[in-house]
């Protein structure tokens, strides 16, 4: 606390909060396209899991939960087999993550599911 009082320590302070502040921001910037990724894997895998047969209540389930997640998704890019045992769900997208308008990067997901 004593180095708070005099002019050094104080900018000390800003500058080590400000780029504590600009971390803690990235890191949610960037994982939350990782987070929607993950969401998605589980539910398209239990959706499989569940789907007795219905290939287009499925592929209709997965967009559906695409879209409450926010992931740039269309039913074109969704594709559901069914085998005599299992149902597989395929899918991917690409979504691009701008942190203060300073830097740009480009993220390709892919789901590739069977139960």
């Amino acid at each position: 606390m004593k180095d708070l009082n005099n002019e050094k320590g104080f900018i000390k302070f800003i500058l080590t909060l400000i780029i504590l502040i600009l971390l803690v921001y990235a890191g949610i910037v960037f994982g939350k396209p990782y987070y929607k990724y993950s969401a998605l894997k589980s539910d398209a895998k239990e959706i499989a899991r569940i789907t007795i047969g219905e290939v287009d209540r499925a592929k209709e389930q997965v967009l559906e939960r695409a879209h409450e997640l926010k992931i740039p998704l269309s039913e074109d890019k969704i594709t559901v087999t069914k085998t005599e045992k299992t149902v597989r769900i395929r899918t991917s997208w690409s979504e691009t993550v701008d942190y203060l308008g300073l830097y740009q990067k480009t993220f390709n997901f892919k789901i590739d599911v069977e139960e």
